[in-house]
């Protein structure tokens, strides 16, 4: 276990929603001290979602670690609508109460990226995958084992950022994006894999091991 790539306890992405949060919470102090509350408890969730942990990256060999933290809510086998072919989706749901920081899930070559903008639909629904915004970004190993790691916007999130782009040499738990206020993360792995995650199981981003290969 190595330790992960040190970055802001608190992610940049939220540091601009953080600063106005502060700024409503202290002047609705100064002038409504009677409201001031409501101000705060607002400043404080997003002091918590934009929260964004130092993890312990899983170096193991031929695994596949968690993109997200959340609840795995489908596994299935059914086509990988990026590569064109069947494939084992595992997909964890993020409340508004998870950690929204997004890493690598496996070490290797960016051979495609895909954005699609879309509907904002519950991201706890199965039709989320293909209707909802999202990105998608194909990775290839080393030994040519090929996935897609899919970032979905959900019913409240508006915004998701990926900061890796085709060509890019990732490594396992690499911090690769983030997605604002609610969402999910499908993986799209070789029907060959092996699911070590059940249904309902509680994940952490690369600490939890989806799959082997």
């Amino acid at each position: 276990m190595n330790s992960n790539k040190i970055y802001p306890l608190i992610a940049k992405e939220g540091w601009p929603f953080l600063l106005a949060g502060l700024l409503l919470a202290i002047l609705s102090s100064y002038y409504q001290l009677s409201v001031s509350w409501i101000f705060w408890a607002i400043f404080i969730f997003m002091l918590q979602f934009f929260r964004d942990p130092k993890r312990n990256v899983n170096n193991g060999k031929n695994i596949i670690t968690s993109s997200a933290d959340g609840r795995v809510i489908e596994i299935k086998k059914t086509l990988d609508p990026y590569q064109k072919r069947q494939s084992i989706k595992v997909s964890v749901f993020m409340n508004v109460f998870n950690v929204h920081s997004n890493k690598i899930p496996i070490s290797g070559e960016i051979i495609g990226k895909f954005y699609f903008p879309g509907e904002f639909i519950n991201a706890s629904l199965s039709k989320a995958s293909l209707e909802n915004e999202r990105c998608a970004i194909i990775i290839k190993t080393k030994d040519n084992k090929i996935i897609t790691c899919v970032q979905i916007a959900g019913l409240i999130a508006r915004r998701i950022l990926c900061y890796r782009e085709t060509k890019d040499i990732v490594n396992i738990g690499e911090r690769y994006g983030f997605i604002r206020f609610g969402s999910r993360v499908d993986l799209y792995l070789p029907l060959n894999a092996s699911v070590k995650v059940i249904l309902g199981q509680k994940v952490k981003n690369t600490e939890t091991v989806i799959a082997t290969l």
